[in-house]
């Protein structure tokens, strides 16, 4: 297999991961009208603030082993199904206990966080995760076995349940819960629209994966092995313990909006506020999570291969160059694309290019942090998330209470940039990847010089003139790309891949 035809395996894989990805975060978009339309700023920003505890917990239960069981499945003379036996096992049972703490304490945990009428909601969470983290190993193993379409399947299954869920709840229930007010489904939702309806919709979605997911459940062969299970902890733990600040650094500005903010009173209304421009940055987010879905056990399963590292390299520039067209494309229309939230959410829409630049920086360090994982050094992971952690964290409790969700914009930016910084610095000296990073800021730099020159545009011109011309400058960002990797990558692609050394040896 040549490097051209490895990437068009790649990205075939890629596309139809991102059926289900695109769909997802699609229909997140399109929720946006419906919940910035229906509800509150403060209502959105209460939802918002419970979907950050979800996505913590998340990498706490699942503890990694996502990554360990495509670590060890492709070891040598380790079954694939113990692997994920082991993984299944440990990450199901630390679920049903979370649940349980749910169910007996949750109305306590309701009461101190100022909610003592919502304990409904920490059930619907305790579920969610239960269900989420566990269907987690499943999904893992799809992958692992390059079953992409049944694993885009039974992801369009989930989300088109929460999807239907959602539009009963909103467009349909308050009306018949006003007709019917002795209903038994008011012992689940509110009779009005408010936060509890999304949260509701994600538990029902993940019930019905889980019911999906039974034939498999069932015909796992259940085999555990104490040197795999310790070897699969002793590896993913780190990954586990590197990934908690890495996801508390997405989401620790919206924890910390209750005890920073400008105003304490608002802190609710600028959450949802925020929260709409970030979902106006889903585009970007999206792609970063496909190409994350096929990259990861593409990467491992090349990785022993003879000029892996400069396919790396290679992969790094295209995936930079798509991330800066959909970033100027969602920029120069962002007067039309505002229209989908409610008028009271628009005011924030200003944050929307630092976080449309934070992810494409997050997608770089993605690809940047494989050296980590590919060479066992997944402790490292640990330094570098803790570094953007700190960052973030200095940055929101010290301009918080100044700049609101400004300060949450530019925390994101500065702590994936530093991230970035020290695992490049890093990997290059424990497993250096020839990324040609002069050639990667050429990619960069167009595209923020046309950002800037948008600018420059009169305020007074006609819309449809502006239309026109930041069309323009789109496509004539592309040819620029295109210019710059044409010459290079023709010679590169052409490249035959000798697959280890050893069966060169074999074969002369």
């Amino acid at each position: 297999m040549n490097n051209k035809t490895a990437i068009k395996k790649l990205a075939g894989e890629t596309a139809i991961y991102g059926m289900s990805t695109i769909l997802a975060r699609f229909i997140n978009f399109l929720f946006l009208p419906l919940y910035t339309y229906y509800l509150s700023t403060s209502d959105y920003g209460v939802q918002t603030e419970f979907m950050a505890y979800i996505a913590m917990f998340q990498v706490l239960l699942v503890m990694g082993l996502e990554t360990g069981c495509f670590r060890f499945a492709n070891k040598d003379n380790n079954d694939p199904n113990v692997v994920f036996s082991n993984a299944l096992v440990t990450v199901a049972s630390l679920s049903s206990i979370f649940l349980l703490i749910m169910i007996l304490f949750g109305q306590n945990i309701a009461t101190t966080m100022g909610y003592p009428d919502n304990y409904n909601i920490f059930i619907y969470i305790g579920v969610i995760l239960s269900i989420d983290c566990t269907t987690a190993i499943l999904f893992a193993r799809l992958r692992f076995e390059f079953k992409a379409w049944k694993f885009a399947i039974l992801k369009t299954i989930k989300i088109l349940t929460e999807v239907g869920s959602n539009l009963l709840l909103f467009l349909w229930f308050p009306k018949f819960a006003m007709a019917n007010p002795d209903t038994f489904l008011l012992n689940f939702v509110s009779a009005k629209p408010d936060f509890s309806y999304p949260i509701f919709s994600i538990a029902v979605s993940c019930i019905v994966s889980l019911i999906l997911f039974l034939p498999d459940f069932f015909k796992f062969k259940f085999v555990l092995n104490k040197r795999i299970w310790i070897n699969l902890m002793k590896y993913s733990i780190p990954l586990m313990i590197a990934g908690l600040p890495g996801i508390m650094n997405d989401f620790m500005d919206r924890i910390l909006f209750r005890f920073f903010n400008v105003n304490q009173s608002l802190w609710r209304s600028d959450l949802g506020i925020f929260q709409a421009a970030v979902k106006i940055s889903v585009i970007m987010s999206l792609f970063v999570q496909m190409f994350r879905f096929a990259a990861e056990p593409f990467f491992f399963s090349r990785a022993k291969e003879k000029g892996s590292k400069e396919l790396y390299a290679v992969i790094m520039e295209y995936f930079v160059g798509f991330c800066m067209v959909v970033f100027l494309g969602i920029v120069f229309y962002i007067d039309f694309i505002e229209l989908v939230v409610g008028k009271d959410f628009r005011v924030g829409m200003g944050v929307v290019p630092i976080m449309l630049l934070s992810y494409v920086m997050m997608g770089m360090l993605f690809n940047v942090s494989m050296w980590y994982k590919l060479s066992d050094k997944s402790h490292y992971a640990i330094i570098i998330t803790l570094i953007g952690l700190v960052v973030t964290s200095v940055i929101d409790v010290i301009f918080l209470p100044i700049y609101s969700y400004w300060a949450a914009a530019w925390g994101h930016f500065f702590s994936f940039l530093c991230m970035l910084v020290v695992s490049a610095l890093l990997g290059n000296k424990y497993y250096k990847i020839p990324y040609n990073w002069g050639k990667i800021m050429t990619i960069i730099i167009p595209a923020l010089v046309l950002f800037g020159l948008n600018f420059l545009l009169p305020s007074e011109m006609a819309s449809w003139i502006k239309f026109i011309i930041r069309t323009f400058m789109v496509f004539f960002y592309v040819i620029i790309v295109y210019g710059i990797e044409r010459k290079g990558l023709s010679s590169f692609l052409m490249k035959p891949v000798v697959h280890t050394v050893k069966k060169d040896k074999n074969q002369k």
